[in-house]
Order: structure tokens, then sequence, then C-alpha cells
């Protein structure tokens, strides 16, 4: 009775926060404020998390909140950046306990990307709440893939909790090839693909895939009054360089310059958005200076060199990726040789499965214009935009 009337009580309490979120951001209210439809199916349960800072209900986490209510995680999935988000980029993640609750915490972004048998055989549900971003190099989509496959092998229900897309308004880039699959790129689809993590799980299911074409036991919580047309602003930054909604937006493009020799801004406070060398003094005004910042990037591209180049922080962002920039950087760096090379610089990644095809790279080297460019991601561009709209959850 005492637990009933401590449940009774978070939902009215989860129903308030919920109201007060919704007014901040338009009447828009994740699937995790959706109490109502979820909370019935977790009495008694043993429960697996996969969550991070951006996992909350109304202004809670929703680990503490899940506690709260009388209920039992018995363990936390931690992604790329941790549990808690505080760790730098491509930072490994080690198993660990959960201070605040005492839950063991599983690392999915260390030794292992995937939950084991073991980790499953306890548990009867795991939840799946993560704000995604939109973009196919954003890991989190790739955990969700391996938690799919681990929940389908060892016949654990998977509930995920929808979150709205920032860049889910548009769908453009280069389809991503097999032989470039990578866990910054795992399926056949555009860099941006226009779905929530909910109808990209539902995509993964019905494409069949997982492993062996299985498909995962997938309930999605929808987020309410939400469609593909709004510009949803994140309250919480996804990710330690993802600090404001100007990087979030500029992300799918700036990203690609991962594989270059130009820095997008790790390590200072505005990543993702500006862009420079210190090869390139004569050809840019605009400067800064990449610095150790722990949390944010401790060993970033071009440390402590000044680099020359664009302040984008102002940009007005469209609803396609910009390649302007690719190719005015490629053209503007001295030594084109070492522009996509990374051999001496191992904070560079590779250009190639980040944009899931080599013929991007060869089209900015061979001077191809942006038009000749966007028409080449034709048709696997139009084709994948028709498999999307079977997934779709919202307008």
């Amino acid at each position: 009775m005492i637990k009933q009337l401590a449940i009774a009580f978070f939902l009215l309490q989860c129903a308030y926060l919920a109201a007060q979120a919704q007014v901040a951001t338009s009447s828009i209210s994740p699937g995790a404020n959706q109490t109502a439809a979820y909370f019935s199916g977790l009495k008694n349960k043993k429960i697996g998390m996969v969550v991070n800072h951006t996992s909350t209900i109304g202004q809670k986490l929703s680990v503490d909140s899940l506690v709260a209510a009388g209920f039992s995680p018995n363990k936390i999935f931690a992604p790329e950046h941790g549990f808690r988000g505080e760790s730098s980029n491509g930072a490994s993640i080690e198993n660990n306990i959960d201070e605040k609750t005492g839950i063991p915490i599983i690392s999915l972004y260390g030794k292992y990307l995937k939950p084991s048998a073991a980790d499953l055989k306890d548990l009867d549900l795991v939840i799946f709440d993560i704000q995604d971003v939109g973009a196919r190099f954003y890991t989190y989509i790739s955990t969700l893939h391996y938690v799919m496959e681990a929940c389908a092998e060892n016949n654990v229900p998977l509930l995920v909790l929808d979150r709205p897309n920032p860049n889910g308004f548009f769908i453009d880039g280069p389809v991503l090839e097999p032989s470039f699959k990578s866990f910054i790129g795992m399926h056949p689809v555009p860099i941006v693909y226009g779905m929530t993590i909910g109808e990209y799980a539902q995509m993964i299911n019905g494409e069949k895939w997982l492993k062996d074409g299985m498909q995962c036991n997938l309930n999605v919580i929808p987020v309410a009054n939400y469609t593909h047309k709004d510009r949803y602003t994140l309250p919480i930054k996804p990710s330690p360089n993802l600090n404001t909604q100007q990087a979030i937006l500029l992300y799918p493009s700036l990203c690609l310059f991962e594989g270059t020799i130009i820095s997008q801004g790790r390590g200072t406070y505005h990543p993702f958005q500006v862009l420079g060398a210190p090869a390139l003094l004569d050809k840019f005004s605009y400067s800064f200076m990449p610095k150790s910042i722990p949390g944010m990037s401790e060993n970033p591209l071009h440390l402590g060199q000044n680099c020359f180049g664009l302040d984008l922080s102002k940009e007005q962002t469209g609803e396609q990726l910009n390649l302007d920039w690719l190719l005015i950087f490629y053209k503007a760096y001295p030594n084109k040789k070492t522009f996509f090379d990374n051999k001496n610089y191992p904070q560079m990644g590779n250009f190639d499965k980040l944009a899931g095809t080599v013929s991007l790279k060869q089209q900015i080297i061979q001077g191809k214009s942006v038009r000749a460019i966007r028409k080449s991601w034709e048709p696997a561009l139009s084709r994948f935009k028709l498999i999307r709209k079977k997934y779709l959850i919202y307008p």
C-alpha cells in the first residue's frame, strides 16, 4: 500500500514537472514524461536502463525518478561520455557504481560495446532513454543497435522512451555504403536521417539490420505534441562538445572535418562553431587556440597553436548539409596531401568512415561543385526517404 501511494504521489509530481517542461518547449514533451503510459508495466520488474545525463523525467534524472517512485532499477548501461555525461569524446568508460543510488554501471563504450548475456540474465526489461542529435556518426544510435541485438538474443523486451530530434526537420547526405560500416556509422542511412530514436529503433527492427535478421521485442513511448517540422531546442547539452543549440545544428556539417587537418574547435569552449588550422594564417583573420579542457577535449588537434579560419557561431543554419565549408578549406589549405592525412595526428578521424563513402573525398580533391556532389547522392537518398516513411511515428 505504501509503495502504491509513493507511485501515485510520484506520478502527480511527474505530471506537474512534465507540464512545466511543456510550457518551456511549446508543449513538446519527451516520452519519458508520459509516465502513465509505462509506469504500470514496471511493477515488480528487474530493470536495466541505458541512460545518461539527458535521461530525465521532468527535471530529474530518470534513474533517480524511478528509485523515488518505488521501483528498483538493477543496472545502468552507460554509453559514450558516461552515465553523468562528463567524459571526453572517445574516452573509454569503465564499469563502476553510481555513488548516489548504488546501482552498478556497465560500460557500453569501453572494452565492450554490447551488453553480454550475463549482463541481461537477471533482467525482465531494458529501458533505453538517451537524447540523440540526428546525425549518423553520433554514437548513441550505434549503442541502440547493440542493445537491441543483445535484447533480441536474450529474449529481454526493450522499452524506448522517445525524444525529439533537434535535426529531425531534414534528410540529407550520402547514404553509408556497406564497406564503410563502423561504430560511427552502422546502417545504410544518410548523414542526417530525420528520425527520432524511437522511429530509428523501429527501422532497425523492420529492416532486419540486427545480426541474422533478428528482431527485438520493442515498445516505443512517443513524444507528445511533436512533428518533424518542429525546431526543438534541447534543454540539456547532449554531450560535452555539443554545448549550445548552434553547435548541435552545425554538427552534421562540421563533424566531417574531424577527418581532416582542420580543427572544429575542440579544446575551446565553442566546439563545432569554429573551423581553423595553423597553416591558414595568410587566408583568414579569425583565430582561436585549442587547449586541454578536462571533460571536453584533453588532447585536441593543434593543441596550443593559433588556428586561423571561420567563426560560425552566428551562421544561419538551413535544411541541408553545408558542403561549401569543406570546399573552401580544402582549396585554401596549402598542402593538399595532408588535408585528409591522419597518420601524424591520431586525434583526427577517418574521413571516409564519417562520410560513409570514399566518393566525397574524391569529389573534393577533384574540385567538383556542391551541385555535382549533391547530385551523386541520388538515387540512394530518395530510396532511403521511402524506407524512412514506413517507420515514422510523427508527421
